[in-house]
């Protein structure tokens, strides 16, 4: 081929051509060194990894640790070589020299970060609920920033050919910037700290924060925000900060217990308290559960009753229903399978106020399931609400439009028979 031996001949009298030969000579063999890194070196890396029993080395490759140190490679290629190209001119070079050292350092930065994912999850394959109760996830975000604060600084020392020292330097003077920039950052790297070292909340933890609008579990704990699945499903973001500066509730104490608290009062109207007649309280003996308080406060009257023998009747001591029932509703729970008999079991009286006398039960149910912790205080009521005409006693409702239309219809039957009307 005679002409591409005139253009060779043409090209190498030119003055310029020892310079362009080398200078894409060099390119070639950074183009090269990337091709046998990412097609020789890497596959051969990942196959070494398979058959390696360990595997932390696997989670370097699934990181891509090693993909991106590799992208330095010709970087470094074009920074060792750019030197031995002739005739350079000594703006191109540091240019081209500059450039592939800003990209170098990327790359290693860009491999600590991934390394930094790495460490998080072999920190978590270690020992799962340690990680869950410990997590490093915010700290992991820390130290990437500062990996990448400082890549940045070598990266314009490196285009500016300044020593990173002086830049550094001169970041003094912007420090009341750079803490206004970054203030989240900071207020949300000292709460996580008192997060973690006080271990106030963990992943899988239920909380309740009702001025944010939370009240679910925690689904992850990061840097800047702790996110929180409500009941709806719906995703509450709180910053991290918020935690420590204001207050929230944590349910994880109740689950570790292992029940539920039950602090619910049935109001009783009272207009039905009243004492018991004999044939009543003979009556109340068909009650297994309430047989032993019968005749315990039968032997405890008795006493009282023949000390104050032949005394007018008002300073004599009886049963009232309502003591009957709430001894009876204290021997129902005691005797509930579902209720935890180690933990505080009350049946207690409130002060009485406008919706009647508050008899609340104070229990824990055996589960902390909500399905299930709902079903059981569910069927509690139902059974003491059901049983209270037993005892001559009804609940306290106040009257809806049903009652007021059958008052005005008994009113209405009732002049009807007066004598005169028509």
């Amino acid at each position: 081929m005679q002409w591409l031996s005139d253009v060779g001949a043409a090209l190498s009298a030119h003055p310029q051509y020892p310079m362009f030969s080398s200078l894409a000579l060099l390119l070639a063999a950074a183009w090269l060194a990337d091709r046998l890194t990412r097609r020789v070196l890497l596959r051969v890396l990942h196959r070494l990894v398979r058959a390696s029993p360990v595997k932390w080395d696997d989670a370097i490759l699934a990181h891509g640790v090693v993909r991106k140190l590799a992208q330095a490679v010709p970087a470094l290629v074009i920074v060792l070589g750019v030197q031995f190209v002739p005739e350079l001119s000594g703006g191109v070079a540091a240019v081209l020299r500059n450039v592939a050292t800003a990209w170098v350092v990327l790359s290693v930065a860009r491999a600590l970060s991934a390394f930094l994912s790495v460490l998080r999850d072999l920190y978590h394959d270690a020992d799962p609920e340690r990680a869950r109760t410990r997590p490093i996830k915010g700290y992991l975000q820390v130290a990437r920033i500062v990996v990448f604060v400082v890549a940045a600084v070598l990266m314009v020392a490196a285009l500016i050919e300044r020593s990173p020292l002086l830049l550094l330097s001169g970041l003094g003077a912007m420090a009341a910037v750079l803490m206004l920039v970054f203030k989240d950052t900071i207020l949300s790297l000292v709460a996580s700290v008192q997060l973690g070292s006080n271990d106030m909340v963990r992943v899988g933890d239920w909380i309740e924060m009702p001025q944010l609008g939370a009240d679910g579990d925690v689904v992850d704990i990061a840097l800047h925000t702790v996110k929180v699945q409500n009941w709806d499903k719906t995703i509450t973001t709180i910053p991290t900060y918020r935690l420590v500066s204001e207050s929230f509730r944590n349910w994880r104490g109740m689950s570790e217990s292992g029940g539920r608290r039950i602090k619910r009062a049935i109001h009783i109207d009272q207009g039905g308290i009243r004492y018991l007649e004999p044939d009543e309280h003979k009556a109340l003996h068909r009650f297994v559960l309430l047989r032993p308080y019968l005749q315990r406060k039968a032997a405890e009257l008795a006493e009282w009753n023949a000390r104050h023998e032949g005394e007018a009747p008002v300073n004599l001591r009886r049963l009232t229903n309502i003591g009957s029932f709430r001894a009876y509703a204290m021997a129902y729970l005691k005797a509930h399978p579902k209720l935890r008999q180690d933990m505080t079991l009350l049946v207690r009286q409130l002060p009485p106020g406008p919706q009647g006398l508050p008899i609340e039960i104070y229990c824990f149910t055996a589960t902390t399931a909500w399905a299930e912790y709902e079903d059981i205080m569910s069927d509690i009521f139902d059974h003491l609400l059901a049983i209270l005409p037993e005892f001559g006693l009804r609940a306290f409702q106040a009257p809806g439009g049903g009652d007021v239309a059958a008052a005005a219809q008994a009113l209405a039957a009732q002049r009807s028979e007066w004598p005169g009307a028509k």
